[in-house]
């Protein structure tokens, strides 16, 4: 995509505005470092599409790319140029979500992304023990509807296989109301209040959960309307 313009703006949009090209950016400036990590952050990309856009995010600069010592396959890291892009990726999301929060049909909502987040919003320092283990049920999903939360000491992964243990909480709710509530849309007290969430565990734990898993870094933008 060229402009033939030399105003920045053009330039900086030849290389910015390719489809995928910004998610990518979000995926690296919120610790992907590897070809599997930004196929999950961006389920819908092709593995060839890809592969074009680490290219040519690398032959502009914005990404460095080194080989994995011992391994096939590279990892991939912002530069400094890359980097500087990261209060413009806040500003974006910010304005979608002041401006775009109704527009959110039912095929955008992808029970793969939303997990992908709520794994990286763990907060483990504040989960008592070694060992906290939270299990999701979406009563509305016919496919992958049971999700678990394997926190071990600082490790957290995501099981779509039962891991065997005694759950420590549980989330019994439909996949737009879990986004809505980790996108600030709504409360995990109002969705209880309206039935729409089934939280159960340990009272210290169900009545702060903001305190061990964070709500997404924009879920305090009000929407236009409220401004």
């Amino acid at each position: 995509m060229q402009y033939l313009q030399f105003c920045p703006l053009a330039k900086a949009s030849e290389i910015l505005c390719e489809k995928w090209t910004l998610l990518i950016i979000r995926e690296l400036l919120m610790g992907g470092k590897r070809f599997n990590d930004f196929q999950r952050g961006t389920a819908a990309i092709s593995p060839t599409m890809l592969t074009k856009r680490l290219n040519e995010l690398t032959e502009n600069g914005l990404v460095i790319r080194k080989k994995i010592s011992g391994q096939r396959g590279y990892e991939y890291f912002l530069s400094e140029s890359g980097k500087e892009l990261a209060p413009i990726i806040q500003q974006i999301g910010e304005w979608g979500m002041r401006w775009t929060r109704s527009q959110l049909p039912d095929s955008e909502l992808d029970i793969e992304l939303l997990m992908l987040y709520l794994e990286r919003s763990i907060n483990p320092e504040n989960l008592p023990g070694e060992s906290t283990i939270i299990s999701f049920n979406f009563t509305d999903q016919n496919q992958m509807a049971k999700w678990w939360i394997v926190v071990t000491n600082e490790n957290v992964d995501i099981c779509t296989v039962d891991p065997g243990k005694e759950i420590d909480i549980w989330f019994n709710t439909d996949l737009r109301t879990m986004i809505e509530i980790w996108m600030g849309y709504t409360t995990y007290k109002a969705a209880i209040r309206a039935q729409k969430l089934q939280l159960i565990g340990p009272r210290a734990l169900t009545n702060n959960v903001n305190s061990w898993m964070d709500n997404s870094v924009f879920a305090e933008i009000p929407a236009a309307t409220e401004i």
